[in-house]
């Protein structure tokens, strides 16, 4: 049997009718060639024993699976970019294809990134770049290792064509991508039934989204669903910025198509890594404004999450939402110091101020200027004596850090074993800087060498079985 027990294929987008996305046909490719194929999540959905030619089949010719969406959806929506409202947008170079449940019987989507043009790919290719791949594996593997709440790589096929980029030296090389995600809906989805005056479809979105994610909030009356939607998403999406800031992650495009309503990251094209604290570190290098800098994150997510209670408030009071919305800034200032806290191993011994510790780690990081990764590998567990036999020892004889080893010993430990694991005795741990990243694409690019890109996976994996955060349940009530 090729599909194994955990195979449970349940197609309910497609339900919706036609007013939400449109029936298209993947791109034909030259070449299909297998370059990423996440195992540990094809397990969770009975896809992990698909032969390669099987899997090749599904995942870069698109063959539908067995009992599920027919053929693929790419999806309508409108959105804010850099605050500018855009009406010609959509799914324009990927597509829902299929929809599944998990070993936690959650409702996922497989979705892709480069399977070809669409109705809303607006005269561009519909293509992704084999780079743009290779960044996406990696952002994703590591976001999940660090305990943030992302869609994962499913499948990376290259597909033999040559690309023309602006943003990359060109000619470059192809690739087709598919992610598992929670969910494939964006917060532009609603701002485009309700721009176009769609009110009963806008009510048909919300009442799909409670039904398949948060069927607690059905019990509410039908005039108070959409507050009670906003502020799940508000708090699920405080949780998520503020584990984007503990991992030291800039996404780089916060727009408002950008953010799907159970607060997962996804879609990642001009991402980074801190090196050191720096508030205004901007990803990129056309945000101008520095409107997504790592710092102003937050301010972004709020904002976005303003423009989908507007969307919201064709159907409901305004005066319910703008309260719903009062949830992202209550959940992400209790959120983010213990987002911090996790990172570090670390809970309170009693009832004390969380905040008053965030704002002494915080001095001491941007004092110091310490590799950010480097501060959380070294003080993991809040261990003094382990942090004072790293590399960078040095940088923690300040007096900002003498203040943040007072705050550490008010905190005791989660887990203190994890430090026992075998990446712990590394000298340094595993981070993704640019040179990083441009490092092993110039093998791939150069000699099609794979080994720096595939170690780094090793590497990653081994990172996130040390540190082992607990899983982020987007389907749980909040």
């Amino acid at each position: 049997m090729t599909f194994s027990k955990n195979y449970h294929p349940d197609p309910r987008f497609s339900r919706l009718g036609n007013s939400f996305a449109d029936p298209v046909e993947a791109a034909v490719f030259p070449q299909t060639l297998l370059r990423y194929r996440n195992q540990r999540a094809a397990s969770q959905i009975g896809l992990e024993h698909l032969s390669e030619s099987q899997w090749i089949s599904h995942f870069g010719r698109f063959t539908p699976l067995p009992d599920n969406q027919p053929q693929p959806l790419a999806l309508r929506y409108h959105g804010h970019q850099f605050r500018q409202y855009n009406s010609d947008l959509g799914d324009g170079r990927g597509f829902l294809f299929a929809q599944l449940r998990d070993d936690k019987d959650r409702l996922l989507d497989l979705g892709t990134k480069g399977s070809g043009q669409t109705p809303w790919s607006r005269g561009a290719d519909g293509r992704l770049t084999l780079k743009g791949a290779v960044r996406e594996v990696l952002a994703s593997s590591l976001l999940e290792a660090r305990g943030v709440p992302t869609s994962r790589t499913l499948s990376v096929i290259e597909t033999g064509e040559s690309l023309m980029r602006g943003d990359e030296p060109s000619p470059t090389r192809s690739a087709v991508l598919v992610r598992l995600s929670h969910a494939h809906i964006r917060f532009g989805s609603f701002q485009r039934l309700a721009a176009l005056s769609q009110p009963e479809n806008l009510k048909t979105l919300l009442n799909h989204c409670l039904t398949q994610y948060m069927p607690d909030l059905l019990e509410r009356e039908d005039d108070q669903r959409p507050a009670a939607f906003l502020t799940r998403i508000a708090r699920l999406s405080a949780q998520l910025t503020a584990r984007w800031i503990a991992a030291g992650f800039v996404h780089g495009v916060l727009n408002t198509d950008n953010m799907n309503i159970n607060g997962e990251s996804f879609d990642y094209g001009p991402w980074r890594f801190l090196p050191t604290y720096q508030p205004d570190f901007t990803a990129a290098y056309f945000d101008h404004q520095s409107l997504y800098a790592f710092g102003r994150q937050g301010e972004a997510v709020s904002w976005n999450l303003a423009r989908l209670g507007e969307a919201l408030a064709s159907i409901a009071p305004i005066e319910g939402l703008q309260e719903a919305h009062k949830a992202f800034a209550q959940t992400y200032v209790q959120a983010l110091p213990e987002a911090f806290l996790e990172r570090l191993g670390l809970k309170p011994k009693s009832a004390q101020s969380n905040q008053a510790f965030l704002r002494t780690m915080l001095g001491a990081l941007q004092d110091s200027q310490v590799s950010y990764e480097g501060f959380f590998f070294d003080w993991f567990c809040g261990c003094r004596d382990r942090a004072m036999t790293r590399p960078r020892l040095g940088l923690y004889q300040s007096p900002a850090f003498a203040a943040f080893e007072k705050e550490v010993e008010t905190f005791e430990t989660i887990r203190p074993e994890r430090l026992d694991h075998a990446y712990f005795a590394r000298e340094n741990p595993v981070d993704l800087l640019v040179e990083d990243v441009e490092h092993m694409w110039d093998a791939i690019a150069g000699k099609d060498d794979w080994s720096l890109f595939n170690q780094m996976l090793s590497d990653i994996d081994a990172a996130g079985t040390a540190y082992a955060y607990p899983p982020f349940l987007t389907h749980s009530s909040t």
